[in-house]
């Protein structure tokens, strides 16, 4: 289907035990023998979490993606990677990146990922391959206000002067 070889041939395109146990263990996803045919296959990085809100919507985000790997020829294919929820993680997330980045980088060499294919769904960036931002959060509102995600000071100021009044508890 390409004009090169791809990574992946290492993988299913051999005729040995070894291609016949990497072509059965997607098989049993229920994948057929079409996409082994030599397509690219697409990873897609995704920190979606229960544990990270701001990350809520990368399922969805995900399955945009794999879609459109599917319509342009290729098999995509998502792994997770770590999820970095700065609201719930502490003592902060700044410890984390580098081994989010990390853990990408090698999902890209170790799985067989073509390496230019490849995306990330999240807001950090790592490997090559196209990149998909979705930023901290989605906004939401706060009464009457538009408020840009957990990092917004209009959430911060709305928490702190309705307290300061005597109007609102913490279950507000």
């Amino acid at each position: 289907m390409t004009a090169h070889q791809l990574r992946s041939r290492n993988w299913f395109g051999r005729s040995d035990l070894d291609g016949f146990v990497h072509r059965s263990w997607l098989k049993g996803e229920g994948f057929n023998d079409v996409v082994f045919d030599g397509r690219p296959v697409i990873g897609i990085a995704n920190s979606w979490s229960g544990l990270t809100n701001c990350n809520a919507h990368l399922r969805q985000v995900a399955e945009a993606v794999k879609r459109g790997g599917w319509s342009a020829g290729g098999f995509p294919l998502e792994f997770q990677t770590i999820s970095l929820g700065e609201v719930l993680m502490k003592p902060t997330t700044m410890l984390f990146r580098n081994l989010m980045a990390m853990d990408v980088d090698e999902c890209i060499r170790a799985y067989p990922l073509t390496p230019r294919s490849c995306c990330f769904c999240g807001d950090l960036r790592a490997g090559p391959g196209p990149d998909i931002r979705t930023g901290p959060s989605r906004d939401g509102l706060n009464g009457r206000r538009t408020a840009g995600g957990h990092r917004d000071q209009c959430v911060r100021r709305g928490w702190r002067q309705p307290r300061r009044a005597g109007h609102s508890s913490t279950r507000d």
